[in-house]
């Protein structure tokens, strides 16, 4: 994903917005010559660091503070800008909140997208779900894994983030189900097989991360690592007694 976290704190704690110039993916400065569409440009990153600079800012106070008792006004003011602006971004608290959950969301979903579709489903969302880890590390609009990490927690110890939360990843999980059957040329409301797919997959990938996160192995390879752990473990359970049977209806019943 494109742009990044172009911000800092002032001894007081209080998120400062680099107004210099954003940085293209060369590492050069973009051009602003009239006619170019730098203009439009350079406004869409300021935009971006401004948004960027108050999900930073809510989630830091979220922390230290505790959800509920951290206002939209102190996000503001840890900004330097207005109630005003904060609305142009987001609706409420809750959304800044699960900015970054629904970041990551959002760029599995594209990522299953753009494999090859001739990939089977289950080695297309492996491979989705890695590179959108690696990015996770990697690119500093998704934050590092430290803070992604903070912010499960900060959901998970706050039950209207945690039922917004399930809610996002309802439609997550329909919108996965949506690509694997589009790839596979299916009908996901006449055939079972994506949706069953998609949703032994987000079981996986759950597990894996409660795991991750109590392991408390910050990296990307940490979380590789035990997302491919979760993935032999359920093949091993195919394969034993745990899931060897009990498939067919149970004619005892």
């Amino acid at each position: 994903m494109a742009g990044g976290i172009l911000a800092a704190k002032d001894g007081r704690g209080s998120v400062i917005v680099d107004q210099g110039a954003a940085r293209g993916t060369s590492g050069t400065t973009p051009a602003t010559a009239p006619g170019t569409g730098g203009a439009t440009g350079l406004r869409e990153r300021k935009k971006e660091r401004t948004r960027e600079a108050l999900v930073d800012a809510a989630l830091e106070l979220f922390s230290r503070k505790g959800y509920d008792a951290t206002t939209i006004d102190e996000i503001v003011a840890a900004v330097d800008v207005s109630r005003r602006t904060f609305f142009r971004y987001f609706p409420g608290k809750e959304e800044v909140a699960l900015a970054r959950a629904s970041e990551v969301e959002r760029s599995l979903v594209a990522a299953v997208g753009a494999r090859p579709v001739d990939e089977a489903p289950v080695v297309a969302l492996r491979r989705a779900t890695a590179s959108v880890m690696a990015a996770i590390a990697g690119d500093p609009k998704l934050g590092s894994t430290e803070a992604w990490v903070r912010t499960r927690r900060l959901i998970e110890g706050n039950p209207t983030l945690m039922a917004a939360s399930l809610r996002h990843a309802v439609e997550t999980e329909r919108l996965m189900t949506a690509e694997i059957a589009r790839r596979h040329g299916v009908d996901p409301h006449r055939d079972l097989r994506p949706a069953l797919t998609v949703g032994c997959f987000n079981a996986i990938v759950r597990v894996a991360m409660d795991d991750w996160t109590e392991r408390g192995q910050f990296d990307a390879d940490g979380i590789a690592a035990t997302i491919d752990e979760a993935w032999t473990a359920m093949s091993g359970l195919v394969g034993s007694g745990w899931l060897a049977t009990g498939w067919e209806p149970d004619s005892d019943r």
